[in-house]
């Protein structure tokens, strides 16, 4: 038997520690991870984000546990707790396999070439960990696994530099949630016209019905990952998935849920079929949702509350420039069609470190001449990996870029000073939050969910408002 665990580091960046007042969804990659693992052996699963003192918690469950194999994953963010959480278990279990995986693996392998890891997985971690394991019971080495890379002299250059390919989604297991209380993970729910006193944080179940983007947008790594494919998974696994959620709010993580829209229809029509009755937000595209406004129609019947739409810019000139393949009259036609449907909108918008005083009162301008709808802002950063990365090394201002990749921290200088962009960018992003359908217009609210909602909301803004001092002290 082989005793595994399995874990997801903590985060440490103010706006990431702001958002979870909003939305703390369940850590779905380890509950993948953990479904091919035969059962003969043991799993736990350590979600860190759930703990005021995260290493503290951590040592412990290594003394009380004693895992042979210690699984880490992590965004880009994360990479410098993950290195600290491997140097801990190689100090205290000398003799553990430690293997890490996850986005930031996939995206700079480089930067987790250390003696404190026995392998690093790239791309899709369910094939290469279900071999891990097997080896790791047989006492065998981990050589000449597909998209593993052993750290020393045994470094592939050529694989670390090469994209892995995702395997076949049939092949995809039913992730395992048995490794914690759904009840622990809950999002911010809004929908364009809820039932008076609707719960605003349920309880919510992550589910990936695809993956993969056949776009080409220039900030996005994700055409990379997947050879600029998109893959859908067999619709009755999903099904069979999501009849089985011990909750009622589902949360799909899809790069884009309705870009194949045959097998969105499919599988609306399934779930139907079966009587499914769940609550769903999903990721769209206007380009999707102007070219199928019945498709939209249709999820709506069986239980679609919102969507995100990645507006991005308030003007056509930088959507253009972005390679979006969209525009701000398509923008707003999808936002149109979505609203009227009785879907609720969530609208994405990047902040260009650029932006002087004026861009953002453009910006500000622009949002505010919505329709209720639910805004949200990021800082427009491409993704490690591509080439818009590669161009903008040059003028990064920041000594270690990896630790303040989250998508809310500016990496090359701003046009403002920082303080100042900050301060812009708390703004607008409470503003953003005011404008959800059910305030706007005076949605009676359960009780309990008000005072939470303005406490999630000080928050969010707060992590915005200081993310400055993220940055090192001399900046």
């Amino acid at each position: 038997m082989v005793r595994i665990l399995l874990v997801k580091p903590w985060a440490r960046l103010r706006p990431i520690l702001g958002l979870q007042a909003f939305q703390f969804l369940e850590p779905v990659e380890l509950a993948y991870l953990a479904a091919v693992v035969p059962r003969e052996h043991e799993v736990e699963a350590l979600d860190l984000r759930r703990f005021r003192r995260p290493e503290s918690a951590f040592r412990r469950a290594l003394a009380r546990f004693r895992p042979d194999l210690i699984g880490f994953t992590g965004y880009s963010h994360e990479a410098s707790a993950v290195k600290r959480l491997a140097a801990l278990a190689r100090r205290d279990l000398p003799a553990a396999c430690i293997v890490v995986g996850g986005h930031h693996a996939t995206v700079a392998a480089e930067d987790y070439r250390l003696d404190v890891f026995d392998a690093v997985v790239r791309g899709e971690g369910c094939g290469p960990f279900a071999e891990i394991v097997r080896r790791c019971a047989r006492g065998e080495e981990l050589v000449e696994i597909g998209n593993v890379l052993l750290p020393g002299a045994a470094w592939d250059e050529a694989a670390a530099t090469t994209w892995p390919r995702y395997p076949d989604p049939a092949s995809l297991p039913t992730p395992r949630r048995d490794l914690w209380d759904p009840r622990r993970y809950r999002s911010v729910w809004v929908s364009e016209s809820p039932a008076a006193w609707a719960r605003l944080f349920p309880p919510v179940a992550v589910v990936r019905t695809s993956f993969g983007c056949t776009m080409k947008c220039s900030f996005c790594v994700v055409p990379l990952l997947c050879g600029g494919q998109h893959l859908n998974r067999p619709v009755q696994a999903v099904v069979d998935e999501i009849a089985a959620l011990p909750v009622e709010h589902v949360y799909f993580c899809d790069d884009e849920n309705f870009l194949d829209e045959a097998f969105s229809a499919e599988l609306a029509e399934e779930l139907e079929r079966r009587a499914i009755r769940k609550r769903y937000f999903a990721w769209a595209r206007a380009t999707t949702v102007n070219r199928s406004p019945e498709l939209m129609r249709a999820w709506r019947a069986i239980g679609l509350d919102a969507a995100f739409l990645g507006f991005e810019f308030p003007s056509d000139e930088e959507l253009r420039l972005s390679h979006k393949g969209a525009s701000v009259a398509a923008n707003e036609r999808a936002l149109g069609i979505l609203r009227a449907a009785g879907v609720a909108v969530h609208a994405g918008f990047m902040l260009q470190p650029e932006y002087g005083e004026e861009d953002l009162d453009r910006v500000h301008r622009y949002v505010t001449s919505l329709p209720p709808t639910q805004c949200s802002f990021t800082v427009c950063t491409p993704s490690p990996g591509t080439d818009g990365w590669e161009a903008i090394r040059p003028r990064m201002w920041v000594p270690a870029p990896y630790d303040l990749y989250d998508c809310m921290h500016a990496l090359v200088p701003t046009r403002v000073p920082l303080r100042t962009f900050a301060r812009r960018y708390a703004e607008l992003a409470r503003d953003g939050v005011r404008r959800i359908p059910m305030r706007r217009e005076r949605r009676p609210l359960h009780p309990a969910d008000v005072l939470r909602v303005a406490r999630a909301e000080r928050r969010y803004v707060r992590g915005l408002r200081e993310s400055y001092r993220d940055y090192p002290r001399e900046m």
